[in-house]
């Protein structure tokens, strides 16, 4: 019987495979998570300080990795590379934000106040007490959805489940099949429900829980993690462009901060 609070990241492995159990959904879970192209968990400890606040640099350096790791993991799940690549910038353009705030929070991403507020440049011109104020607040709701998710204690299979949930949205706009995208988002959900079913059977509203997160990630504006995390490195670009461009040439995308390892 499993914890009923696992560990950060826990989640058991069966004679090297994901899941004590054989079903097409189980296997399913088990391709998202071999499609993680960084150990996610590891983002965090190594970009972290000695006295535990992060720097500008590694600021920027762990929101680049968040990010391209994001698009790189939807490069390789089941499914979305079938998909027309129009189908697939719309998703990711829409939802990046979301998966990277699920990112942040499988990767206990520190989330200091003033380090920030100086990545976004914001100690670098005047700005109005009403302007600060909103953007604090902005802050704060980055903040509560990311403990709120830590403290459900996700693991990396629900991790990785919720983040195909969220990729594949009937939201986006223009896609060549709908129905097609709806079916995916079901089957990713279906595969969660299973997987917490299993394997939390002592929570029975552990599946709900997890849900229902899902819609107040939209409340963490994407715009505000742009400013926050990228104006210093890609100045005015939109973060849809680089996204764009990150899914279409894959692997040889060219962006600084790409060290860790």
């Amino acid at each position: 019987m499993p914890p009923t609070q696992p560990t950060h990241g826990q989640f058991a492995l069966t004679n090297g495979d994901p899941l004590n159990c054989h079903s097409y959904l189980s296997g399913y879970i088990s391709l998202l998570l071999r499609a993680e192209p960084y150990p996610t968990s590891r983002f965090g400890s190594q970009c972290m300080q000695p006295n535990n606040i992060m720097g500008i640099e590694n600021i920027c350096e762990l929101a680049a990795r968040m990010l391209f790791s994001a698009v790189e993991w939807a490069r390789n799940i089941p499914f979305f590379p079938d998909l027309q690549i129009t189908d697939q910038v719309a998703l990711l353009r829409l939802t990046w934000s979301e998966l990277f705030v699920l990112n942040a929070a499988q990767c206990s991403m520190p989330l200091h106040v003033a380090p920030l507020l100086a990545a976004a440049g914001l100690h670098a011109s005047p700005m109005s007490a009403d302007r600060v104020v909103a953007f604090m607040d902005h802050i704060r709701i980055f903040q509560e959805q990311v403990e709120k998710l830590k403290a459900l204690h996700v693991d990396s299979a629900e991790y990785s489940c919720l983040k195909a949930i969220v990729l594949f949205t009937s939201d986006a706009c223009g896609l060549s099949d709908v129905a097609h995208v709806e079916s995916l988002q079901e089957k990713s959900q279906c595969a969660l429900e299973e997987y917490v079913r299993s394997q939390y059977p002592n929570q029975p509203t552990r599946f709900g829980k997890l849900l229902l997160r899902l819609p107040s990630l939209r409340t963490v504006s994407s715009s505000v993690i742009e400013q926050l995390f990228f104006v210093r490195l890609v100045g005015k670009t939109p973060i849809e462009t680089l996204i764009r461009d990150m899914l279409l040439s894959g692997s040889s995308f060219n962006w600084p901060y790409m060290s860790i390892q």
